[in-house]
């Protein structure tokens, strides 16, 4: 028996637009809600949720049979928290804050079994193989695992083709609260100076013949990303749709 097959790396690979949510409040609860709200996927924020290893576990089990495909951000490319995230079953990650080429072909040995990388094996231990109940999960698991990296410098951006050219990544995400930090206009994402470079590195990515990936709230700018054919799109967050949520009723009642 092979590892199961990665349906949200298998729609990205096709081409697919896959629309998402942002899960921040690192409750298994909220994103159990989320996760049959029938959007594509949603991602459990490891780098800003206030979230560890078994926060994240408690959520992969939460949304288990869910329409939604689970996305990990890690908090780092730390191979030894990679390993761990895998281990529990995450099989799509994202991973920050990347600026070079060679940081990026290290995730991509991070996340694969030897000979093609260094993952450690523990697998018989691991939810990842259901506990050892996968006989194959060692000789399969390599090509199920769907490898997200963040661009969100101007290191990032310069790097963008190297990243781009290493085999093993399959979408590029970029990040624009902290590219637009980086730029000199700190909560500013929306800034057209900003958004020139967020849509032209979108383009570069998509043109490579990899996914593209970002998140935003701001609906006419998802609007736009989606129709320049972005693959995986977070169009908000639950923190953000709850609160806006809570306003609204109370302005009701105001």
């Amino acid at each position: 028996m092979p590892a199961k097959t990665n349906d949200f790396k298998a729609a990205l690979l096709r081409g697919e637009q896959l629309i998402g949510l942002w899960m921040g409040l690192g409750s298994s609860s909220a994103t159990e809600l989320c996760a049959h709200a029938g959007f594509d996927w949603v991602l459990i924020d490891g780098e800003h949720g206030p979230n560890d290893v078994l926060t994240i576990l408690d959520q992969l089990r939460a949304i288990q049979g869910a329409a939604s495909a689970p996305v990990v951000r890690a908090p780092s490319d730390d191979r030894v928290l990679l390993k761990r995230l895998l281990d529990i079953g995450a099989r799509s990650l994202l991973i920050p804050m990347i600026e070079s080429g060679d940081q990026a072909a290290e995730a991509v040995r991070s996340v694969r079994y030897p000979p093609q990388g260094v993952r450690g094996v523990g697998a018989s231990l691991a939810r990842a193989s259901n506990f050892g109940a996968i006989p194959d999960y060692l000789a399969t698991a390599n090509d199920q695992i769907c490898l997200l990296l963040q661009v969100e410098s101007r290191a990032g951006i310069d790097a963008l083709d190297d990243i781009l050219a290493v085999e093993g990544v399959d979408g590029v995400f970029v990040g624009p609260a902290d590219l637009a930090a980086d730029m000199g206009f700190t909560g500013r994402p929306g800034a057209p100076e900003v958004q020139a470079v967020v849509v032209e590195t979108l383009k570069r990515i998509q043109a490579a013949g990899k996914a593209s990936g970002i998140l935003t709230s701001d609906r006419a700018l998802a609007k736009g990303y989606a129709d320049l054919g972005v693959g995986f799109l977070a169009v908000g967050s639950d923190v953000g749709v709850l609160g806006a949520g809570l306003r609204a009723l109370k302005a009701e009642f105001s």
